[in-house]
């Protein structure tokens, strides 16, 4: 449970597209639409693992939604992601 609750609340700069960790870092700071991209990204994964481990109540068609809305948008990101560093 402390590895899961741990895991949840870790940076998510350095889990999610670690060989982005710098242009992710530029980016938050440069980018309104990738920031906010980000953070609601951030939120879900939050509200997700809070669902999984029992924090806040949920029905297992509530987390499948919210997973398929992070994958979204994580595809999003690595599209930013790849066309900045293309650019570079």
């Amino acid at each position: 449970m402390y590895f899961e609750v741990f895991k949840a609340n870790a940076p998510e700069d350095h889990r999610m597209f670690p060989e982005y960790r710098d242009l992710i870092s530029r980016l938050k700071t440069e980018d309104a639409r990738f920031s906010k991209l980000f953070e609601r990204h951030n939120e879900l994964d939050h509200q997700i693992a809070n669902m999984e481990t029992g924090v806040a109540p949920a029905s297992s068609f509530a987390i499948e939604s919210l997973k398929k809305e992070k994958l979204l948008l994580k595809d999003k990101l690595y599209a930013v992601l790849r066309k900045a560093h293309e650019a570079a």
